[in-house]
């Protein structure tokens, strides 16, 4: 399970920071979001969710990381994607701009637990 936790925390991050760009150039290009765009989207948040849920079992099998900010930064993320569900028909006001800018905020959450792995 840790070399799973390991090894996905590249598709979690390279997926949330690929859609979350693609959000922002249809939003700056004032294009509506392609159907894809939608499919790839719940793609990136479910990369991430997993790789929570993976932490979430390993922390559960007594595997703690060193530093405690690893911890924190995947309780924000958890949470995070809490707020974007309570605040979705918001988002879907425009979609482009406000999941492009919620995978890429997620992205950077993920690269902040990563750096605090050690």
């Amino acid at each position: 399970m840790i070399a799973f936790h390991q090894n996905w925390f590249w598709v979690a991050v390279f997926s949330t920071g690929l859609v979350g760009a693609w959000g922002l150039v249809l939003a700056v290009m004032k294009r509506d979001a392609p159907r894809s765009f939608v499919y790839a989207r719940w793609v990136a948040i479910c990369c991430m969710a997993l790789q929570v849920a993976a932490g979430l079992v390993l922390y559960g099998r007594g595997l703690r990381p060193v530093n405690g900010f690893h911890v924190f930064y995947g309780i924000v993320i958890a949470f995070t994607f809490a707020f974007a569900y309570i605040y979705r028909s918001q988002l879907e006001r425009r979609p482009e701009l406000g999941y492009g800018l919620l995978l890429l905020f997620v992205m950077g959450l993920g690269l902040r637990a990563w750096s605090n792995v050690g």
